[in-house]
């Protein structure tokens, strides 16, 4: 290594010393490489081992390096969903003394995966157009802060699945232009053009290597996000009038923002002279509503509409089993510790890097109710979680640490041995605070 190398890191690493920065990073051997897919980027990108934790590395200019390295950790104070910066470093050499390109460095995020990655063999309708609806929420996001992103695609983007839907993370930020005073009309309307095109170039591409579905129609899909992003827009940031005889109408768009998963700051409500006209301007805080209320109640931290879900969960359990003087607090933590801990302590230990435990969590309460319908009776919970261990979490990839397969590979399902049934059913339940099963009783 050479004793000229410049790091720059919000949070010393010794062991980034440890690394081969006097190699091509093309040129690194396996030792340090972990094999993770990736999306396509005009820079050398690869991923490597860093004190037990993946890191993202790539090779751009000192210049470049630095400005992304400034963007993402302001997008992050900004609360963006985007990868976490690590380190800069510059002043590379290789043992010739010749200069080697500077690089950005990235924490990997874990359960995330480039859309390339999130499809076995071809990518259907349904799917595209999930990643492009999360693809806008994002957008909107971005817009929201103040930023013009400049190169918006599925490319730059990861994604972690998130309830049956998809949450989307900046991925890419070296175009990117921060307006402290917000965006124009025209510079939104330039990132959405600049998407559109791009999605449609991605999803082309993808139909002419024979991995999109023949049904998929990449021009449709792609003009999907310029439809979510304008329907959500003019939800967070629109006015409305109304009579003043419908007030409703009020608490019904706050409710409308709070299930789109965003709270809101302030609400402008004026009034005509003669008071029988209303008018409300909504100023929107930000998206998480329901991860804040999730994490306050009970420490949880999920994606929205995972939290959603959970506390759905949670709703249900308090008037199913919960005592009515109780407060929100407590019931939260007695279905923290009877229903969702031991459910994630039953899954084996070879199969916990499938998915998120707030994933695996609402796949398992899906299974549950699917069950209930095919067989029309109420499904035990242990019951519910064996057999989703069984049929269902033990055939999926692992999404932690996911390697992505050959071209035509397919996974063969093994099957669970007697014993680990036997251990998914009998879930840990020493957080109950009885001599009942509380399995039988959720």
């Amino acid at each position: 290594m050479s004793g000229s190398l410049n790091i720059t890191s919000a949070t010393a690493d010794p062991a980034l010393l440890d690394l081969p920065w006097d190699l091509p990073l093309d040129a690194w051997p396996n030792e340090n490489i972990a094999a993770l897919p990736k999306g396509i980027s005009r820079h050398l990108v690869r991923f490597a081992h860093l004190s037990g934790r993946v890191v993202a590395i790539k090779e751009t200019t000192s210049e470049m390096a630095k400005r992304e390295y400034e963007m993402l950790r302001t997008l992050q104070s900004l609360e963006i969903p985007c990868v976490e910066p690590l380190a800069v470093i510059t002043n590379r050499t290789n043992e010739d003394a010749e200069p080697l390109n500077s690089v950005l460095i990235t924490r990997h995020l874990k359960f995330s995966l480039p859309y390339r990655a999130l499809y076995s063999q071809t990518l259907r309708p349904d799917t595209a157009t999930r990643l492009v609806d999360a693809l806008a929420l994002l957008l909107v996001r971005v817009h929201m802060a103040g930023l013009f992103w400049g190169d918006v695609s599925l490319s730059n983007t990861l994604f972690r699945r998130d309830a049956g839907a998809f949450a989307a993370y900046l991925v890419d930020a070296e175009t990117g232009q921060l307006y402290p005073g917000g965006l124009s009309n025209g510079q939104r309307e330039n990132d959405l053009e600049i998407a559109r095109v791009n999605i449609a170039g991605e999803l082309m591409d993808l139909e002419a290597g024979g991995r999109a579905a023949d049904e998929l129609d990449p021009i449709r899909v792609s003009n999907g996000i310029v439809a979510a992003y304008r329907l959500l827009w003019k939800e967070l940031t629109g006015s409305e009038s109304f009579s003043s005889s419908e007030r409703w109408r009020i608490t019904e768009r706050v409710e409308r923002l709070n299930d789109l998963g965003f709270d809101i700051e302030e609400l402008a409500i004026k009034t005509d002279d003669q008071g029988t006209t209303v008018r409300i301007q909504p100023k929107v805080v930000d998206a998480g509503h329901h991860q804040r209320r999730l994490l306050r109640l009970t420490g949880l931290d999920a994606e929205e509409n995972q939290a959603r879900r959970l506390l759905n969960d949670l709703d249900s359990y308090r008037v199913s089993y919960g005592d009515p003087e109780a407060d929100e607090e407590m019931l939260a933590h007695e279905w923290l510790v009877r229903v969702f801990e031991p459910v994630i302590r039953a899954i084996p230990r070879d199969l916990k890097g499938k998915l998120e435990p707030a994933e695996i969590f609402h796949q398992l309460l899906d299974h549950r109710w699917f069950m209930a319908q095919n067989q029309s009776r109420d499904i035990p919970l242990a019951e519910a979680v064996t057999s989703y261990v069984k049929d269902v979490l033990r055939h999926r990839r692992d999404e932690a640490t996911v390697i992505e397969p050959s071209t035509g590979e397919i996974t063969i399902p093994i099957d669970v041995t007697d014993d680990e049934t036997a251990a998914a059913a009998d879930a840990d339940d020493t957080a109950a605070d009885d001599a009942a099963d509380w399995r039988l009783k959720v």
